[in-house]
């Protein structure tokens, strides 16, 4: 049987809550709003306008990088814009760029490796060139409507502008009006170097090199850079201006096909049939589209800065995914100067999605739908004597999930336990497909577990059993494996041994649920019965049995049962000090902590009740590696630490591991008020809950599944359940403050302390002190 605290019901599909479920009041604050002529007024009335309009990002001082400027983008085609480098002189710059890349421009030569032969390539930019010597800049990125406004002012006139990537027919759209003394303004494109960025950073292989020159093309009133493959194929960016009165609009748009040239045919006649149409108009479904997605969820915190933060996130994860598009590579659909060019699979990935799940927002689920698509390749990753019946993937792929030649360089394989000198990870795959747990769990959609998830990791754990085998202690024991990014192999590598353990446990469990008598059940529970415990000392957990912890990393890939496995979640006295005592002792070691330990050490914290050490970790994570436009960079620039700070966010707020919704579970004090609304949670509910005055009043839950619902809900006192129509429900006491209540599917159930009957409208929560706004506001 699933272990009683695992509660889990299979639900074919992801049923919407009942019509009816919210109360009037609360369908009230979700409801589209109606256009107001006054726009205080809307915002007053609209809690998600005040949110997102209080967030966008502003410049009143020049971006001169991209870790500065603004940026656009609909999980394809992605254009970050800041001045052009070295045009005109420092205090006087003469161009903006504004950068064209796009997340399925590759290359297409696997005999070097995914880092070379099929990295991500650069397509190029525009360049805005006004008249004048650029004097200043009042721009706006408006999350609401994902797009930027404002004006460059120079010493000739000025340049009114406003640009959106389109959400459905991803083109770039710019609209120029220009006074009088810089109507001769004009755009330029400047094709890219088609060869891998880490060619600027790292040994190309031998026999690599860079594809050749694009060449740029006229097609009836329509410009074209066709950019050829030396493997076949092309990539293209074709564009077009047209002016409308005063105004100059410039349309563009990225193909990219392999191994035919249908690119070009592609590229023209997207930008034509766009640039028929006039800016607004063209605009009008992009806007609606940005509107209803940040209706899915609502959060409101007391700090202004990270508040705004979060729903830049939001934004920032909408602007750089969707279902449909590759996986995120690690700078996203913005590819500029990195030495990692390519999807990476042993941390960057799995936390690049993890804020989709509470934020309610699976039509970005690239992940799952990647895995699924492109599992014969995953097969083809291990070596043959494997083959027939595992899977595995590797440290970097590109968006069909293949990695290549092992070259110099060139990218990284998948571990071959006990090899030397050391390997790549083993666990990729495993940890990959803990992120396609969380989508079933918080959907309970039986196709993901069925189809995916279940045949998937049946397969990553069946490689593992290839090289487990017992010591004379009578443990089960694996051979030296990789603990990533830490150097040096090691038997009972703690990273694999946590992800076996969880492997094992929800093959056993998802195979009950789904009435399969799988053969391979019997080993799976030796593995839980006998498997080694994971290696410790005085510090806490080791990075495996030969391996202390002893020098700083910034990975936590010996604490994934910890977080996000939650396997160790200090039950005890005992377990919970070993966590303490191993969370104090990797980051105790200063030197090599990048933002993503920050992230991880706050969601831990939040594991454990410290709500405190969470927003300190988040508040050093701000002030150490957030820059201004919300980006983060190390040798080039990677997307999953602030978006994993966003999930961080999320991990204070509400936790629903184990079967327990735990209703802000890690608040600091400083966070006496809080208001979330269509959170989602494992179980398919959603969440709305209202904090004031640092007391929870009010907490509702809402069924998707029909799943078993206990909640920790945090009223003091003596509470009262009622459904959608104020009629008591019966629940149950489940221990440690928490309740069981017994909801259909589409039920909900509203808990408030006894005879108190709440405001349940959604509103935003007052900021307890001014904080400026990210972007380059001005001193």
């Amino acid at each position: 049987m699933p272990s009683p605290s695992r509660r889990t019901v299979l639900a074919t599909g992801s049923a919407l809550a009942a019509a009816g479920a919210l109360p009037a009041q609360a369908r009230a604050a979700t409801a589209t709003p109606t256009p107001a002529t006054a726009t205080a007024t809307a915002t007053a009335s609209d809690p998600w306008r005040a949110v997102l309009d209080d967030a966008d990002l502003v410049w009143q001082e020049l971006p001169r990088t991209w870790y500065e400027g603004p940026f656009l983008g609909n999980g394809f085609l992605g254009s970050g814009i800041y001045a052009e480098p070295g045009a005109g002189s420092e205090a006087a710059p003469r161009a903006i760029r504004f950068n064209v890349q796009h997340s399925e421009v590759q290359d297409h030569r696997p005999e070097f490796g995914s880092l070379f032969g099929l990295a991500r390539l650069p397509i190029g930019h525009f360049t805005l060139e006004p008249v004048g010597a650029i004097a200043g800049v009042d721009w706006r990125l408006r999350l609401r409507d994902a797009e930027l406004t404002g004006t460059l002012t120079t010493d000739k006139g000025t340049l009114t502008l406003r640009a959106h990537v389109h959400d459905s027919r991803s083109v770039l759209a710019v609209e120029v009006t220009p006074s009088a003394g810089e109507r001769g303004f004009r755009w330029v494109f400047h094709p890219a170097d088609s060869i891998s960025p880490r060619a600027a950073f790292k040994p190309v292989p031998a026999g690599y090199e860079g594809n050749p020159p694009a060449r740029v093309q006229e097609h009836d009133g329509v410009s074209a850079a066709v950019q050829s493959l030396r493997a076949g194929g092309q990539y293209v960016t074709a564009w077009r201006e047209r002016r409308r009165g005063g105004r100059r609009t410039l349309y563009a748009h990225v193909a990219h096909s392999h191994p035919d040239t249908a690119a070009l045919d592609r590229a023209l006649r997207a930008v034509r049939r766009a640039a028929g149409l006039p800016y607004d108009e063209l605009a009008r479904p992009h806007r609606a589209w940005w509107h209803a997605f940040y209706r899915k969820s609502f959060l409101s915190l007391p700090d202004a800065r990270m508040q705004r933060f979060y729903w830049i996130q939001l934004y920032k994860t909408a602007a750089a995914a969707r279902r449909d598009a590759p996986v995120m590579a690690t700078c996203g659909p913005w590819l500029e100067p990195t030495p990692w060019p390519n999807t990476w699979w042993n941390l960057n990935a799995q936390l690049e999605y993890w804020l989709i799940h509470g934020s309610n927002h699976h039509e970005l689920d690239a992940l799952t739908r990647s895995l699924s698509e492109f599992r014969d390749n995953l097969r083809k990753e291990v070596a043959p004597a494997y083959r027939a019946d595992s899977l595995g993937i590797p440290r970097t792929t590109d968006p069909s999930l293949v990695n290549g030649a092992a070259v110099a360089e060139g990218g990284y394989g998948v571990g071959v336990p006990g090899q030397d000198p050391p390997t790549p990870e083993v666990g990729n795959l495993t940890w990959a497909l803990h992120n396609v747990w969380l989508s079933y769990r918080h959907t309970m959609d039986e196709s993901i577990l069925r189809d995916v998830l279940f045949p998937l990791l049946r397969k990553a754990v069946a490689y593992y059993l290839h090289f487990l085998a017992p010591g004379p202690d009578g443990k089960l024991h694996l051979p030296a494996t990789f603990s990533p990014e830490y150097g040096g192999n090691s038997r009972d590598c703690t990273y694999d041994l946590m992800l076996l353990k969880w492997g094992c446990r929800t093959l056993l469990e998802s195979a009950e649920l789904l009435g399969v008598d799988d053969e391979s059940a019997p080993r799976w529970r030796d593995v839980l019965s006998r498997l080694t415990p994971y290696p410790t000392d005085a510090n806490g957990y080791m990075i495996g049995a030969d391996l202390p912890f002893a020098k700083s990393h910034r990975h936590y890939s010996h604490l994934l049962a910890v977080y996000p496995l939650y396997e160790v979640t200090g039950r005890t006295a005992d377990e919970r000090a070993l966590i303490e005592r191993s969370l104090a002792h990797w980051v105790g070691f200063e030197g090599a902590l990048q933002g993503y330990t920050f992230t991880g050490a706050a969601s831990m914290s939040a594991l454990l009740g410290k709500g405190e050490d969470a927003l300190k970790y988040l508040e050093q994570l701000m002030s150490r590696f957030i820059q201004p436009n919300t980006m983060y960079k190390e040798s080039g620039p990677v997307i999953e630490t602030p978006l994993s700070a966003a999930q961080s966010l999320h991990d204070m707020v509400c936790q629903s591991w184990d079967g327990v919704v735990r209703v802000f579970p890690a608040l600091p004090a400083a966070w006496a008020d809080l208001t979330v609304h269509g959170f989602r949670t494992q179980g398919a509910f959603l969440l709305s809950a209202v904090r004031k005055g640092g007391r929870t009043r009010w907490v509702r839950l809402v069924s998707e599944a029909g799943a078993p619902c206990v909640v920790r809900h945090g009223i003091e006192g003596p509470f009262e359940v009622r459904d959608a129509r104020g009629k008591a429900l019966r629940y149950a006491d489940a221990g440690d403050g928490a309740i069981e209540v017994a909801l259909c599917r589409g039920g909900s159930a509203l808990i408030t302390a006894e005879g108190d009957r709440p405001d349940l409208r959604i509103a935003p929560v007052e900021p307890h002190a001014p904080a400026p706004r990210w972007g380059m506001p001005g001193r």
